[in-house]
């Protein structure tokens, strides 16, 4: 029997199959070496146009390393294209390679904390993927570019503390699915363009610390998701939007140093039940303190000074459980009543307060002795320029932490407290310009970390004490215009530390020594004469 012919035709379509399997593949192999070598390039383009790298960060970037491996290189792992590129905070200087818009991968930019400069060029509209570009802290000048606008899917843009100039592009508010835009302290200017009002995801808006000025746009109200609001340090005018009091969202709530005016509604921290810090300082505001104070549970901080409020400061502040800064300085808070300090007793439920400042306004009254029970976290006590009268409560000792003790242009009595000497932590002390009598403690020698004293235009008697010379850090002592007798302690004399000392106004004597003299040139201020040896003859004995 004959055997029949072998089929050879399935043999050739395997070979047919392999050979076509092995072309798409060589395809596959030749475009992905020709876009792995548009990243090397683009990579290597970058490098090149840094001038300084001071900590080597760059060294990893050579033909020995595969580029995904090198420093702040993070690659794709199924193409292994460069989907992130990190280098924050390492002093690299130099312009931006225009070639770095070749990473049309990239999802992450972050070069923040160098000293890159120049332009941002328009190219970087071709990082389609970008979701982050932070560049925050360098020198960048220049427009915003508008094809930012081709990132469409960018969630984050982070340009704080560059030289950015001209006005917010409205191109940006076409890109919905940004939720943070930061472009604080720049050089912006114009108005704050409404069609952010159109970001619709976007959590955080900081424009604070530039040149911009008009008033807030409404549209701004339509960001219900938003919960950081920074306009701070421009030339902002006209009224808080009523419409901003609908985002309920919000946590940080910042229009400090503007020219903004008008009253504030009462039920403002019932608008914004999750805040955790509101700041309005530096305005034109009037009328009242919101009545729902109170009701900031959360709050951790709380600034209105520096506006023209008036009326009593609310007694209910001792529901704000969290707070650790209460800022009501510098406006024209008080009563022709005399019993404007009530409030400071409802503050000793404050367990976390830190900061304390109701420095100059109209507050007339007597320092409660409740005081000593507030919360021993307070480390700034501010009362300066009021109306204040009575004395210094010795249960002030108890605040040990304190740091900062302002008193200064009130009409207090009486003695400095001998239990203020439990203020180990002291660094600034002031009573000046009040009627404080008896001697100054010698005890106040025990305050080695104090570089501020300043006890002048009050009715001290006795000497200065010499233990003085043990505040080592004691950078300003001003003692003018008491009662002091005695000569000045040579432990005094001998602070190294003082650039500021003035005793005139008293009936001390005694000779000055000639190394203080001498140190008088060089010092920014020496007030010494009155009834000690006249200064300006002891000038002509030493040769300086």
């Amino acid at each position: 029997m004959i055997p029949e012919k072998p089929n050879c035709f399935p043999k050739n379509h395997a070979l047919v199959f392999i050979l076509y399997q092995i072309a798409v593949a060589a395809a596959a192999i030749a475009a992905f070496s020709l876009t792995n070598e548009t990243d090397y390039q683009a990579l290597l383009a970058f490098k090149g146009q840094i001038t300084s790298d001071p900590s080597d960060a760059l060294s990893s970037w050579n033909v020995s390393i595969h580029f995904c491996s090198w420093t702040g290189v993070t690659c794709g792992k199924k193409h292994q294209r460069v989907t992130q590129l990190r280098l924050p905070s390492l002093r690299l200087v130099g312009p931006l390679s225009p070639h770095i818009w070749n990473l049309t991968f990239l999802r992450v930019l972050n070069l923040q904390a160098n000293h890159l400069h120049g332009l941002l060029p328009q190219e970087i509209g071709q990082l389609s993927r970008l979701r982050g570009l932070s560049l925050i802290n360098n020198s960048f000048e220049g427009e915003l570019p508008i094809n930012l606008t081709n990132c469409a899917d960018l969630r984050g843009l982070y340009l704080y503390g560059n030289n950015f100039s001209g006005q917010i592009p409205v191109e940006l508010g076409s890109l919905m699915k940004l939720k943070v835009l930061v472009l604080s302290s720049n050089s912006l200017s114009g108005e704050i363009t409404s069609v952010l009002g159109n970001l619709s995801a976007l959590t955080h808006l900081s424009l604070g610390d530039n040149h911009i000025q008009g008033s807030i746009p409404p549209q701004l109200g339509h960001l219900s998701n938003l919960e950081k609001l920074f306009l701070y340090g421009n030339n902002i005018s006209g009224r808080i939007p009523t419409s901003l009091y609908n985002i309920s969202s919000i946590l940080e709530f910042s229009l400090a140093s503007n020219n903004l005016s008008g009253s504030l509604p009462s039920d403002l921290f019932l608008a914004f039940p999750k805040l955790i810090g509101l700041y309005l300082g530096g305005n034109k505001f009037s009328g009242m303190l919101p009545s729902t104070i109170a009701n900031a549970s959360q709050a951790i901080e709380i600034d209105f000074s520096q506006n023209a409020l008036v009326g009593l400061i609310p007694v209910g502040l001792g529901g704000l459980k969290n707070v650790q800064l209460l800022n009501f300085e510098k406006n024209n808070l008080g009563s022709e009543e005399g019993d404007d300090l009530s409030f400071l007793t409802s503050l000793i439920n404050c367990t976390k307060l830190q900061r304390l400042s109701i420095g100059e306004n109209r507050l007339k009254g007597i320092l409660p002795n409740s005081i000593a029970n507030f919360s021993s976290t307070l480390m700034a006590f501010v009362l300066r320029q009021n109306f204040i009268s009575g004395t210094i409560p010795s249960g002030i000792g108890n605040l040990v932490n304190l740091q900062l003790l302002s008193l200064i242009e009130n009409m207090l009595t009486g003695g400095i407290p001998s239990s203020i000497v439990k203020l180990s932590n002291m660094q600034g002390l002031y009573l000046y310009e009040n009627n404080l009598t008896g001697v100054i403690p010698s005890s106040l020698g025990n305050m080695t970390l104090l570089s501020g004293l300043e006890l002048d235009n009050n009715v001290l008697e006795g000497t200065i004490p010499a233990s003085l010379g043990n505040c080592t850090h004691l950078d300003e002592l001003y003692l003018d215009r008491n009662l002091l007798v005695g000569a000045v302690p040579q432990e005094v004399f001998g602070l190294s530390s003082l650039t500021a000392l003035s005793l005139p106004g008293n009936y001390l004597s005694g000779p000055i020594p000639s190394q203080v003299i001498v140190k008088c040139w060089n010092t920014s201020i020496w007030e010494l004469t009155n009834s000690m040896e006249p200064f300006h003859l002891l000038l002509q004995t030493y040769e300086v």
